[in-house]
Protein backbone atom coordinates (compact mmCIF):
# COMPACT_ATOMS: atom_id res chain seq x y z
CA UNK A 1 0.00 0.00 0.00
CA UNK A 2 1.64 3.29 -1.05
CA UNK A 3 3.02 5.13 2.41
CA UNK A 4 0.90 8.49 2.16
CA UNK A 5 -2.50 6.92 1.70
CA UNK A 6 -1.29 4.44 4.86
CA UNK A 7 -0.44 7.89 6.81
CA UNK A 8 -3.95 9.57 5.48
CA UNK A 9 -5.73 6.04 6.84
CA UNK A 10 -3.98 6.80 10.39
CA UNK A 11 -6.39 7.35 13.11
CA UNK A 12 -5.13 9.59 15.77
CA UNK A 13 -7.23 10.51 19.04
CA UNK A 14 -7.05 12.05 22.04
CA UNK A 15 -9.73 10.54 24.60
CA UNK A 16 -10.30 11.66 28.33
CA UNK A 17 -13.86 10.80 29.84
CA UNK A 18 -14.77 11.74 33.62
CA UNK A 19 -16.99 8.63 34.99
CA UNK A 20 -17.92 7.02 38.53
CA UNK A 21 -15.92 9.93 40.16
CA UNK A 22 -12.70 8.65 38.37
CA UNK A 23 -10.66 11.33 36.25
CA UNK A 24 -9.56 9.35 33.00
CA UNK A 25 -5.89 9.63 31.72
CA UNK A 26 -5.78 10.59 27.85
CA UNK A 27 -5.32 7.98 25.21
CA UNK A 28 -2.96 8.65 22.66
CA UNK A 29 -3.69 5.88 20.40
CA UNK A 30 -2.13 5.63 16.69
CA UNK A 31 -4.45 2.87 14.73
CA UNK A 32 -3.06 0.79 11.58
CA UNK A 33 -5.36 -0.76 9.69
CA UNK A 34 -2.77 -3.74 8.39
CA UNK A 35 -1.53 -6.46 10.84
CA UNK A 36 1.79 -6.44 9.59
CA UNK A 37 2.50 -2.28 10.64
CA UNK A 38 5.35 -3.01 12.83
CA UNK A 39 5.76 -0.94 16.80
CA UNK A 40 7.74 -1.05 19.65
CA UNK A 41 6.52 0.39 22.42
CA UNK A 42 7.63 0.11 26.35
CA UNK A 43 7.46 1.56 29.62
CA UNK A 44 8.77 4.99 31.12
CA UNK A 45 11.26 7.47 28.99
CA UNK A 46 13.48 4.56 27.80
CA UNK A 47 14.48 6.09 24.20
CA UNK A 48 17.44 4.60 23.42
CA UNK A 49 15.88 0.90 24.32
CA UNK A 50 12.81 1.84 21.91
CA UNK A 51 14.96 2.34 19.49
CA UNK A 52 17.07 -0.69 19.15
CA UNK A 53 13.52 -2.69 19.41
CA UNK A 54 12.40 -0.59 15.95
CA UNK A 55 16.25 -1.04 14.39
CA UNK A 56 15.56 -4.47 14.57
CA UNK A 57 12.25 -4.88 13.48
CA UNK A 58 12.98 -2.35 10.66
CA UNK A 59 15.85 -4.93 9.49
CA UNK A 60 13.66 -7.33 9.60
CA UNK A 61 13.80 -8.73 12.86
CA UNK A 62 11.61 -11.23 14.60
CA UNK A 63 9.01 -8.83 17.85
CA UNK A 64 10.84 -11.31 19.90
CA UNK A 65 14.58 -10.44 18.65
CA UNK A 66 13.09 -6.77 19.12
CA UNK A 67 11.98 -7.07 22.84
CA UNK A 68 15.51 -9.06 23.83
CA UNK A 69 17.55 -6.40 22.20
CA UNK A 70 15.94 -3.32 23.58
CA UNK A 71 15.55 -4.74 26.87
CA UNK A 72 19.49 -5.22 27.02
CA UNK A 73 19.99 -2.06 26.15
CA UNK A 74 18.32 -1.23 29.02
CA UNK A 75 20.36 -3.48 31.39
CA UNK A 76 23.60 -1.99 29.96
CA UNK A 77 22.67 1.27 30.42
CA UNK A 78 21.34 0.92 34.26
CA UNK A 79 18.02 2.58 33.06
CA UNK A 80 17.25 4.91 35.73
CA UNK A 81 18.92 2.58 37.73
CA UNK A 82 16.36 0.03 38.03
CA UNK A 83 17.00 -2.38 35.74
CA UNK A 84 20.36 -4.23 35.14
CA UNK A 85 23.62 -4.21 37.45
CA UNK A 86 24.61 -2.01 40.16
CA UNK A 87 20.79 -1.38 41.26
CA UNK A 88 18.55 -1.56 44.03
CA UNK A 89 20.77 -3.09 46.13
CA UNK A 90 18.69 -5.37 48.60
CA UNK A 91 19.24 -5.63 52.25
CA UNK A 92 22.60 -7.61 52.38
CA UNK A 93 23.94 -5.46 49.20
CA UNK A 94 23.55 -7.75 46.61
CA UNK A 95 21.55 -6.58 43.21
CA UNK A 96 19.82 -9.22 41.78
CA UNK A 97 18.14 -9.48 38.47
CA UNK A 98 14.51 -10.61 37.24
CA UNK A 99 13.42 -10.53 33.25
CA UNK A 100 10.99 -12.57 31.42
CA UNK A 101 10.41 -12.65 27.16
CA UNK A 102 6.98 -13.98 25.97
CA UNK A 103 6.09 -15.08 22.34
CA UNK A 104 2.57 -14.03 21.81
CA UNK A 105 2.10 -17.27 19.24
CA UNK A 106 2.37 -20.08 21.12
CA UNK A 107 1.87 -18.28 24.69
CA UNK A 108 5.59 -19.81 25.89
CA UNK A 109 7.80 -17.99 28.41
CA UNK A 110 11.22 -17.59 29.07
CA UNK A 111 11.43 -16.46 32.98
CA UNK A 112 14.31 -15.58 35.42
CA UNK A 113 13.80 -14.38 38.97
CA UNK A 114 16.47 -13.42 41.38
CA UNK A 115 19.20 -14.06 39.35
CA UNK A 116 22.55 -14.14 40.68
CA UNK A 117 26.35 -12.67 38.93
CA UNK A 118 25.08 -12.82 35.28
CA UNK A 119 24.52 -8.94 33.84
CA UNK A 120 22.74 -9.94 30.73
CA UNK A 121 19.22 -11.27 32.53
CA UNK A 122 17.15 -11.09 29.34
CA UNK A 123 19.31 -12.73 27.18
CA UNK A 124 19.45 -15.36 29.89
CA UNK A 125 15.57 -15.55 29.98
CA UNK A 126 15.61 -15.72 26.12
CA UNK A 127 17.18 -19.20 26.98
CA UNK A 128 14.91 -20.36 28.99
CA UNK A 129 12.26 -19.62 26.17
CA UNK A 130 14.52 -20.79 23.36
CA UNK A 131 16.28 -23.86 25.34
CA UNK A 132 14.16 -25.04 27.74
CA UNK A 133 10.31 -26.45 27.96
CA UNK A 134 10.09 -24.68 31.46
CA UNK A 135 8.76 -21.17 32.02
CA UNK A 136 10.32 -19.91 35.27
CA UNK A 137 14.17 -20.28 36.93
CA UNK A 138 15.38 -18.58 39.75
CA UNK A 139 18.06 -18.14 42.23
CA UNK A 140 21.67 -19.58 42.02
CA UNK A 141 20.60 -22.71 40.40
CA UNK A 142 18.86 -20.04 37.61
CA UNK A 143 23.04 -18.84 37.37
CA UNK A 144 24.15 -22.26 37.06
CA UNK A 145 21.82 -23.08 34.13
CA UNK A 146 23.46 -19.49 32.98
CA UNK A 147 27.04 -20.65 33.17
CA UNK A 148 25.99 -23.65 31.53
CA UNK A 149 24.38 -21.69 28.76
CA UNK A 150 27.69 -19.82 28.13
CA UNK A 151 26.85 -16.90 30.20
CA UNK A 152 29.93 -14.97 32.08
CA UNK A 153 29.93 -14.79 36.24
CA UNK A 154 30.67 -11.73 37.87
CA UNK A 155 29.73 -9.13 40.57
CA UNK A 156 26.45 -7.16 40.01
CA UNK A 157 27.10 -4.61 42.42
CA UNK A 158 29.06 -1.66 42.00
CA UNK A 159 30.20 1.35 43.79
CA UNK A 160 27.33 3.36 43.28
CA UNK A 161 25.02 0.48 44.82
CA UNK A 162 27.57 -0.21 47.72
CA UNK A 163 27.47 3.41 48.63
CA UNK A 164 24.07 3.17 48.09
CA UNK A 165 23.30 0.35 50.40
CA UNK A 166 25.64 1.95 52.99
CA UNK A 167 23.57 5.24 53.51
CA UNK A 168 20.56 2.65 53.85
CA UNK A 169 21.98 1.07 56.52
CA UNK A 170 23.40 3.96 58.04
CA UNK A 171 19.83 5.82 57.94
CA UNK A 172 18.96 2.79 60.38
CA UNK A 173 17.89 0.12 57.40
CA UNK A 174 14.78 2.90 56.10
CA UNK A 175 12.83 2.34 54.78
CA UNK A 176 12.53 -1.22 54.89
CA UNK A 177 9.73 -4.11 53.69
CA UNK A 178 8.98 -5.38 56.96
CA UNK A 179 6.05 -5.22 58.66
CA UNK A 180 3.85 -6.62 62.14
CA UNK A 181 7.54 -6.62 62.97
CA UNK A 182 8.82 -4.45 66.50
CA UNK A 183 11.68 -1.95 65.81
CA UNK A 184 11.60 -2.36 61.73
CA UNK A 185 10.76 0.89 61.84
CA UNK A 186 13.80 2.32 64.08
CA UNK A 187 16.76 -0.16 63.20
CA UNK A 188 18.63 -2.56 60.89
CA UNK A 189 17.48 -6.19 62.15
CA UNK A 190 17.79 -8.92 63.17
CA UNK A 191 14.42 -8.15 64.66
CA UNK A 192 12.86 -9.32 67.85
CA UNK A 193 10.63 -12.11 67.83
CA UNK A 194 6.39 -11.22 67.08
CA UNK A 195 5.61 -12.08 70.71
CA UNK A 196 8.26 -10.60 72.53
CA UNK A 197 7.41 -7.99 74.93
CA UNK A 198 7.70 -4.43 73.23
CA UNK A 199 5.73 -5.27 70.26
CA UNK A 200 2.85 -2.72 69.62
CA UNK A 201 0.76 -3.98 66.25
CA UNK A 202 -0.39 -0.50 65.98
CA UNK A 203 2.81 1.12 65.86
CA UNK A 204 5.20 -1.01 63.85
CA UNK A 205 5.04 -1.00 60.10
CA UNK A 206 6.72 0.30 57.31
CA UNK A 207 6.17 2.04 53.75
CA UNK A 208 8.46 1.98 50.53
CA UNK A 209 8.58 4.87 48.09
CA UNK A 210 7.79 3.95 44.81
CA UNK A 211 7.73 6.31 41.89
CA UNK A 212 10.19 7.55 38.81
CA UNK A 213 13.41 6.14 40.70
CA UNK A 214 12.16 3.17 42.58
CA UNK A 215 9.18 1.68 39.53
CA UNK A 216 11.13 -1.63 39.00
CA UNK A 217 11.11 -2.79 35.27
CA UNK A 218 11.11 -1.64 31.63
CA UNK A 219 7.90 -3.86 30.10
CA UNK A 220 8.50 -3.63 26.52
CA UNK A 221 5.32 -4.78 23.91
CA UNK A 222 6.49 -5.48 19.63
CA UNK A 223 4.72 -6.15 17.04
CA UNK A 224 6.99 -7.54 13.50
CA UNK A 225 6.31 -7.43 10.20
CA UNK A 226 4.39 -10.76 9.87
CA UNK A 227 2.50 -9.76 12.95
CA UNK A 228 3.82 -11.26 15.58
CA UNK A 229 3.60 -9.89 19.09
CA UNK A 230 5.89 -10.39 21.90
CA UNK A 231 5.86 -8.88 25.08
CA UNK A 232 9.08 -8.45 27.97
CA UNK A 233 10.77 -7.13 31.15
CA UNK A 234 13.42 -6.84 33.12
CA UNK A 235 14.88 -5.54 36.37
CA UNK A 236 16.95 -5.57 39.50
CA UNK A 237 13.73 -5.03 41.63
CA UNK A 238 12.75 -2.99 44.87
CA UNK A 239 15.12 -0.54 46.40
CA UNK A 240 16.82 -2.91 50.10
CA UNK A 241 13.73 -5.44 49.30
CA UNK A 242 14.28 -8.77 51.31
CA UNK A 243 17.05 -10.98 49.80
CA UNK A 244 14.82 -13.71 48.06
CA UNK A 245 12.41 -11.18 46.94
CA UNK A 246 10.28 -11.78 43.44
CA UNK A 247 8.80 -9.21 42.10
CA UNK A 248 6.13 -9.28 39.21
CA UNK A 249 8.64 -8.90 36.55
CA UNK A 250 9.23 -12.49 35.42
CA UNK A 251 5.76 -13.53 36.27
CA UNK A 252 3.45 -14.21 32.40
CA UNK A 253 0.09 -12.06 33.37
CA UNK A 254 2.05 -9.90 35.92
CA UNK A 255 4.91 -8.07 34.48
CA UNK A 256 3.82 -8.55 31.12
CA UNK A 257 1.42 -10.71 28.43
CA UNK A 258 1.09 -11.03 24.91
CA UNK A 259 -1.25 -13.12 22.52
CA UNK A 260 -1.13 -12.42 18.52
CA UNK A 261 -4.72 -12.98 18.45
CA UNK A 262 -5.31 -10.20 20.63
CA UNK A 263 -2.52 -7.56 21.45
CA UNK A 264 -0.01 -7.18 24.79
CA UNK A 265 0.09 -5.78 27.93
CA UNK A 266 3.35 -4.72 30.26
CA UNK A 267 2.96 -3.13 33.62
CA UNK A 268 5.24 -1.53 35.73
CA UNK A 269 5.27 -0.11 39.19
CA UNK A 270 5.05 -1.55 42.86
CA UNK A 271 5.03 -5.42 41.53
CA UNK A 272 3.91 -6.84 44.96
CA UNK A 273 0.55 -5.41 44.59
CA UNK A 274 0.68 -6.20 40.66
CA UNK A 275 1.26 -9.73 41.13
CA UNK A 276 -1.88 -9.85 42.73
CA UNK A 277 -3.62 -8.93 40.41
CA UNK A 278 -2.29 -9.75 36.90
CA UNK A 279 -2.48 -6.20 35.04
CA UNK A 280 -1.58 -7.68 32.04
CA UNK A 281 -3.28 -10.75 31.61
CA UNK A 282 -6.25 -8.69 32.61
CA UNK A 283 -5.71 -6.11 30.21
CA UNK A 284 -5.25 -8.48 27.31
CA UNK A 285 -8.50 -10.11 28.20
CA UNK A 286 -10.17 -6.58 28.28
CA UNK A 287 -9.26 -6.18 24.56
CA UNK A 288 -10.39 -9.44 23.73
CA UNK A 289 -13.85 -8.60 24.79
CA UNK A 290 -13.60 -5.57 22.60
CA UNK A 291 -11.91 -2.95 24.69
CA UNK A 292 -9.40 -0.17 22.99
CA UNK A 293 -6.40 -0.93 24.47
CA UNK A 294 -6.39 2.73 26.68
CA UNK A 295 -9.79 0.86 27.73
CA UNK A 296 -8.32 -1.29 28.61
CA UNK A 297 -5.27 0.09 30.63
CA UNK A 298 -7.50 2.55 32.35
CA UNK A 299 -9.60 -0.43 33.59
CA UNK A 300 -6.57 -2.74 35.34
CA UNK A 301 -5.52 0.29 36.93
CA UNK A 302 -8.70 1.46 38.38
CA UNK A 303 -8.92 -1.97 39.37
CA UNK A 304 -5.49 -2.03 41.44
CA UNK A 305 -6.47 1.77 42.67
CA UNK A 306 -9.68 1.22 44.19
CA UNK A 307 -7.96 -2.18 46.29
CA UNK A 308 -4.60 -0.25 47.18
CA UNK A 309 -5.18 3.60 47.19
CA UNK A 310 -1.90 4.52 47.23
CA UNK A 311 -0.86 2.44 44.71
CA UNK A 312 2.06 3.35 42.41
CA UNK A 313 2.38 2.28 38.29
CA UNK A 314 1.21 2.19 34.93
CA UNK A 315 0.69 -0.07 32.17
CA UNK A 316 1.19 0.21 28.14
CA UNK A 317 -1.17 -1.66 26.19
CA UNK A 318 -0.86 -2.84 22.96
CA UNK A 319 -3.49 -4.03 20.36
CA UNK A 320 -3.09 -6.97 16.97
CA UNK A 321 -3.74 -3.68 14.79
CA UNK A 322 -1.07 -1.58 16.04
CA UNK A 323 -3.55 0.75 18.65
CA UNK A 324 -2.14 1.27 21.82
CA UNK A 325 -2.79 3.07 25.18
CA UNK A 326 -1.40 3.65 28.75
CA UNK A 327 -2.60 4.89 32.03
CA UNK A 328 -1.61 5.47 35.38
CA UNK A 329 -1.94 5.89 38.68
CA UNK A 330 -0.06 7.57 42.35
CA UNK A 331 1.88 10.11 40.07
CA UNK A 332 1.61 12.98 37.58
CA UNK A 333 2.22 11.62 34.48
CA UNK A 334 3.88 8.93 33.22
CA UNK A 335 5.98 8.95 30.05
CA UNK A 336 5.86 5.88 27.97
CA UNK A 337 8.13 5.43 24.39
CA UNK A 338 6.54 4.40 21.09
CA UNK A 339 8.21 3.66 17.40
CA UNK A 340 6.02 2.72 14.64
CA UNK A 341 5.55 3.55 10.86
CA UNK A 342 3.45 6.93 11.75
CA UNK A 343 6.33 8.32 13.73
CA UNK A 344 9.00 6.54 12.20
CA UNK A 345 11.38 6.49 14.77
CA UNK A 346 11.09 6.63 18.85
CA UNK A 347 8.72 9.10 20.50
CA UNK A 348 8.21 9.67 23.85
CA UNK A 349 5.12 10.04 24.95
CA UNK A 350 2.88 10.66 27.95
CA UNK A 351 -0.63 10.28 29.98
CA UNK A 352 -1.93 12.05 32.87
CA UNK A 353 -2.51 9.65 35.60
CA UNK A 354 -6.14 8.39 37.02
CA UNK A 355 -7.56 9.81 40.01
CA UNK A 356 -10.16 8.39 42.06
CA UNK A 357 -13.08 10.22 43.32
CA UNK A 358 -13.37 10.96 47.14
Amino acid sequence: MDRCLVQLLHLIGIWGVVQGGVSSASEISYFHPSNTDMIVINTWGFTEANSRGWQVLSEGGTALDAVEEGCTVCEELQCDGTVGYGGSPDEDGETTLDAMIMDGNTLDVGAIGCLRNIKPVMRVARAVLDHTAHTLLVGEKATQFAVKMGFKEESLSTGHSMEMWQEWKDNNCQPNFWKNIPDSTSRCGPYLNKDEEGFNEAKHGNRVEWGPKNHDTIGMLAIDKEGNIAAGTSTNGAKFKIPGRVGDSPIPGAGAYADTDVGGAAATGDGDVMMRVLPSLLAVEAMRRGATPAEAAEQVIVRIATKYSDFVGAVVTLNKQGQFGAACHGIETFPFSVANLETGGTELKEVPCITLGK
